[in-house]
């Protein structure tokens, strides 16, 4: 009898997850389906009664205004070189730095430049923008790509920088002082046993860094006007028969370009993602 009833029991608990889980994915993915539908609607019957869930006459009209008429490859480009260079460049920054805050944290000194960093994360862009403008125009580095891509890597920093520390917390010390005896130099230790075990976690950073450089609005919108990205290219959309009809069709296309390279680089690194974050709890 109890045998049956921790039957039940366990297929109830089962089906519940399932249940959930079905839930949680709808809700994140009915409204990303709904763009791409949308995307692919002609303006006529976008507002159609009743509402169609699949267009009757699909089309790529929308994107193909985007590349003719708003520089959409332009734009891509100009993105692929921001979040190219920031990713490599913070990456090997913030690697390097997380190990030197971790492993000689009983430096005052040392601990006292982490937790400035870590600090900056708590001021807003906002806060910053009018002296950091003005240094910007200064230096020459207003609308500029080095100027926009520092800008970028600065915004990365801090968080990247607190992850990768705790992961390197997490690889035992004994690991170098082994490969020390046998002869490694610094450099070795660092490249060839350090940075091979953090692998997960640099691409855990990878991935929400990539994620939020994408969706970065305020920076390219404030320090840019010549070099547009993707983010800011959706207000600039040419509005739809009068000055309040808006271009959903096109606002669709531009977020599906958007939202695309992110769900392939995170079906891409899933694997890593997942190991970055179980790495956690791994116990020396």
């Amino acid at each position: 009898m109890n045998n049956t009833k921790y039957k039940i029991y366990t297929i109830g608990v089962r089906a519940g997850k399932w249940i959930l889980a079905a839930i949680v994915a709808l809700v994140v993915l009915v409204p990303v389906y709904w763009i791409f539908i949308s995307s692919i609607t002609s303006p006529g019957e976008l507002f159609k009664s009743p509402i169609d869930y699949l267009p009757d006459h699909p089309t790529l009209e929308s994107y193909r205004f985007l590349i003719d008429n708003v520089g959409l490859m332009d734009k891509i480009k100009n993105t692929a070189i921001i979040i190219g260079f920031t990713l490599v460049i913070s990456t090997l920054v913030c690697v390097l730095g997380a190990y030197s805050f971790c492993r000689f944290a009983k430096n005052k000194g040392i601990s006292l430049v982490f937790g400035f960093i870590v600090a900056t994360m708590l001021i807003p862009e906002v806060v910053t923008a009018r002296p950091l403008y003005e240094f910007m125009q200064k230096a020459g580095l207003y609308d500029t790509f080095p100027g926009l891509i520092i800008l970028y890597i600065s915004s990365v920093i801090p968080f990247s920088v607190l992850i990768l520390r705790n992961f390197v917390g997490e690889i035992p010390e004994s690991l170098e002082e082994a490969a020390s005896i046998d002869g490694a130099s610094f450099i070795q230790r660092l490249f060839f046993v350090v940075i091979p075990l953090m692998k997960p976690a640099i691409a855990t950073v990878c991935i929400i860094n990539f994620i939020n450089c994408l969706n970065n609005f305020f920076t390219p919108l404030y320090y840019s006007n010549g070099i547009q990205v993707l983010s800011v290219a959706i207000v600039q959309l040419p509005l739809r028969d009068n000055m309040y009809g808006v271009p959903w069709d096109l606002t669709s296309a531009m977020g599906w370009i958007i939202l695309l390279p992110i769900i392939i680089f995170v079906a891409i690194f899933e694997k890593q993602i997942m190991d970055g974050i179980m790495a956690g709890g791994v116990k020396e």
